[in-house]
């Protein structure tokens, strides 16, 4: 276990005092500094408690410079969260001009090894959607192909449009927003380069970074920022953070599942109202839970302390 080697302190932490509240009264600095405290020793146990072998988490407010990070330097599987930087490649290709998401692409299941060449099939059987393996030779839009993607984690969506987002301008863009180690190296189930040790690799603090990015919109147009979170606000898996939220809250999320491992990251708004709480940015990373949910209950233990502590 990482966390019971440092358990009694906030170690590893990032944390940055600001002078305003979220809901922008003037905070007594003591009390805040104990609020704060008092979510990292929260987390912390609920952490050691799970039994995980390593839980990355980053938390952080997008109207305020503070934040609070437990391993997110830890570099994972990234899963399908790996999913939301293809989208955002596209929707900046889109911005520049070089597609158009009225445009459409042949179906396919066979693709290629980044090692190699060698062609490798994508079977249905490995996938949460399976709608679009009925559709092999017809013509699909980039726009459904999207929204495939990240609502329903779609592995053959993804491989379709990771060859046109292309690897190696996935990760120029990632640069740009300060997600380096956010690798997006190839499709799904290529399992050549797998075994030569090629994966989609990210840490939490990375993942923070593209969520925020998205949430906020950088580098991009209000149009497609409005259009990214609003896919991912139609995410149909939220048993893990946003199950964790006060009913009704909005949420746009990403999840990620592998055997073994389990992420979800999240921007929630907290009120729909000006003057409340700000929107913020969570990601927990879980590897290594011994439960059959791989860390599901936990996620939402830690997104409830979360949201607890920022809409104080």
């Amino acid at each position: 276990m990482t966390f019971p080697r440092r358990f009694a302190l906030a170690l590893l932490i990032t944390l940055s005092w600001v002078a305003c509240a979220p809901g922008g009264k003037e905070p007594d600095a003591t009390s805040a500094e104990e609020a704060r405290a008092s979510l990292v020793v929260d987390l912390q146990t609920a952490i050691a408690g799970s039994g995980a072998e390593t839980v990355g988490l980053y938390y952080r407010s997008l109207g305020e410079p503070d934040s609070v990070t437990l391993d997110a330097d830890v570099r994972m599987h990234a899963a399908s969260t790996m999913k939301v930087p293809v989208m955002m490649r596209l929707y900046a290709d889109q911005e520049a001009g070089l597609l158009s998401m009225d445009d459409s692409m042949v179906v396919t299941t066979t693709f290629h090894s980044i090692v190699d060449g060698t062609p490798y099939e994508l079977p249905a059987a490995s996938d949460s959607d399976t709608a679009l393996y009925r559709m092999v030779g017809e013509a699909v839009g980039y726009r459904e192909l999207v929204e495939r993607m990240i609502t329903r984690s779609s592995n053959l969506a993804t491989n379709l449009l990771i060859a046109e987002a292309e690897p190696a301008r996935i990760a120029e863009l990632m640069a740009d927003i300060g997600a380096d180690s956010m690798d997006v190296l190839r499709g799904v189930e290529d399992l050549q380069a797998f075994q030569a040790g090629l994966s989609n690799t990210t840490t939490a603090r990375s993942l923070g970074a593209v969520m925020r990015a998205v949430a906020r919109g950088e580098g991009f147009e209000e149009a497609s920022r409005d259009s990214m979170l609003a896919i991912l606000e139609r995410q149909e898996f939220r048993e893990n953070i946003p199950a964790g939220l006060p009913e009704g809250t909005r949420v746009a999320n990403k999840t990620g599942w592998i055997t073994g491992i389990r992420h979800d990251a999240a921007v929630v708004f907290p009120h729909p109202h000006p003057g409340s709480a700000p929107p913020y940015v969570l990601v927990v990373m879980v590897r290594g839970h011994p439960g059959d949910g791989q860390g599901t209950e936990l996620m939402q233990r830690l997104s409830r302390r979360v949201w607890s502590y920022h809409t104080r």
